[in-house]
Formats: structure tokens, sequence, C-alpha cells
């Protein structure tokens, strides 16, 4: 699986908890005209203001990324990735708690966030500031991005991420609720399971075990056949 096609399919997965989460936020922006062809404009400008920030994030990942390259240190951070995507999984399917990081940064955005409200904000600086928003599925398309080697494919991920997360989120906001409660809790215990399968192929992949598409071999490095 390319890497633009595995970024895709963790934002088409992760959209189910993004309405959950992040929905309510975008149908607390209200359209200041009336009209189907308005409401769709500053619908589509949200959800281009979100992959802009995620686009932002995977530059600055990037950045760090080209960093780790350079130090020779990829095979190490893949693996550490793919430990702690399996840690947030693990947590998911036993139900034990690995603590809230993020926590300390919700207060901080929903001031910003309430101050874009309160002085009307248009929909595209609500979706750039909702970009940024801590998110555990963010987190997640990050640690991939960081795995890519080169900041424009780091950024190039976060796209492809923010692309998938669109559908469900835009039908959402233009339904004000386009999925029900019982349908995500159903997606959400999926969820976990394609985390482990993401966390178990980033561990491969750091392992370098010469498996095509899988754990690719060191670069120069040839299989022998005998």
């Amino acid at each position: 699986m390319s890497y633009q096609n595995l970024a895709f399919m963790i934002g088409l997965l992760g959209s189910i908890h993004c309405v959950g989460m992040c929905g309510p936020l975008a149908f607390a922006v209200p359209s200041l005209k009336s009209g189907w062809g308005y409401l769709i404009f500053n619908k589509l400008s949200y959800q281009a203001g979100r992959i802009m920030s995620y686009c932002l994030l995977g530059i600055l990942i990037g950045l760090a990324g080209k960093q780790i390259w350079l130090a020779g240190l990829q095979q190490g951070v893949s693996i550490l990735s793919g430990l702690l995507i399996l840690t947030a999984a693990a947590s998911r399917l036993f139900r034990f708690s690995v603590g809230n990081p993020e926590s300390i940064f919700i207060k901080p955005f929903n001031k910003v966030f309430g101050y874009a409200l309160k002085h009307q904000a248009n929909h595209l600086i609500i979706g750039i500031i909702n970009g940024f928003l801590p998110c555990g599925f963010v987190y997640l398309a990050m640690a991939g991005a960081l795995n890519t080697g080169t900041v424009s494919s780091a950024a190039g991920y976060m796209f492809w991420y923010g692309l998938g997360t669109l559908p469900l989120m835009f039908i959402a906001g233009i339904s004000a609720g386009f999925t029900t409660q019982i349908l995500r809790r159903k997606i959400n215990k999926i969820v976990p399971y394609f985390m482990v399968c993401l966390g178990l192929w980033f561990i491969l992949r750091g392992l370098e075990l010469n498996i095509p598409y899988v754990s690719p071999a060191p670069a120069g490095v040839t299989a022998v056949c005998r």
C-alpha cells in the first residue's frame, strides 16, 4: 500500500471519530447568508482550512523527519512509531488509560475558537484553527508522515489524510449530523484493529526484513537468489 493510500484510509476511518469530536464545532459556525450555494461554499471553505493546517503540520513534521533520516535514525523511529500506535490501540481494546497529554492544549484552543466565533471569522479561518485541534488520529497521521523521509512527502501525506476526512465531515456539515451515535460506536470498535495492523506495519518496516512492500531491505541491499 502506498503512503498516499495509507494516509487516505487513516483519514477516512478517522473521520467517523472526527464527526463526533469536530463535527459539533463545524455545526456551531453560523452561515451569515442563506441558500444552498452559500452553505456548500462555507462548508468546503471549512474543509479546505482544515487540510491547509494538516499540510502545515506535515511540513513541520517533515523537517524533523528529514533530520532523522539524515542522522540514519529512521529505522528506530519507525519501530518506535509502531510501538506507540500499538499502545494506543491496546488502550482502546483493553480499556486502560495512557493519560491525556493533549488536555493541556484544549483550553487554549477553546479560547481561540471562541474568539473566532465571537468575531464571526469566516469558515476558512475556523477550519484552519480546527485543523490544529489536538486529536489522536492527527497524531497517528503525523507518525506516518514522520516516516516518509522528505518534507514534500510528509506534507503530501498529511494532505491525503485530510482528503480522507473530507467526505464524511462535509456531509456531516451539510446535514448537521450525518452519522448516528450507534454507527459511530460500531465503527470505533473496528478502528483499534486497524491501528494494530498499522503499528505492526511500521515495526516491520523498521526491522528491514527484506519483505517486498511490507519490510523493504536497507538501501543498497539486494536479495540474493540461490
